[in-house]
């Protein structure tokens, strides 16, 4: 697809990382393919591994939680609760990689804005604040950068396709 690898990473605050792109593919089908388990487990791990649970309980307050195998044989998760839901449109809530930092340390606030960018285009626009700098900056050591592209990609050959 002609956007492919366009997603734009940048840092709007020390512990903020913000990430925008557009897909060819209508808003209501990047936004379900977004929210349905069956369709999450053919797009998030990109080609860094395999999805072996995508669990979403789409309401205010209902938990969600994903696990993938990496391709070198690592399990990692992570999970979530929703704070806010505007179909199409709006998702904010929680997010914490298990294997991440301290425990009890805050989760990252995480709000995606699915808008139309012109007839059959959706941009997508996803903010994660981070509890700190260090966690922020973790994240982007992990290589996030280099997997989100690959996510985005099949993220919007998957939502192409469900037109």
């Amino acid at each position: 697809m002609g956007t492919s690898g366009t997603a734009k990473v940048t840092f709007p605050a020390d512990e903020q990382v913000l990430i925008t792109r557009e897909f060819e593919a209508p808003r209501h089908l990047v936004y379900r393919a977004w929210t349905t388990p069956d369709l999450v487990k053919r797009w998030w791990a990109g080609q860094q591994g395999t999805m072996t649970s995508v669990e979403i309980d789409l309401r205010v307050g209902g938990q969600w939680r994903y696990v993938m195998n990496t391709n070198g044989g690592e399990a990692i998760a992570f999970h979530g609760e929703f704070q806010e839901i505007v179909p199409d449109e709006r998702l904010v809530n929680t997010e914490v990689f298990e294997l991440g930092p301290s425990e009890g340390e805050q989760p990252a606030l995480v709000t995606t804005e699915f808008a139309d960018a012109g007839e059959g285009r959706t941009a997508l626009t996803l903010l994660s604040v981070m509890p700190n700098k260090e966690s922020r900056d973790a994240m982007i050591d992990a290589g996030m950068e280099h997997g989100m592209q690959q996510q985005m990609d099949l993220l919007e050959g998957l939502a192409a396709s469900l037109a």
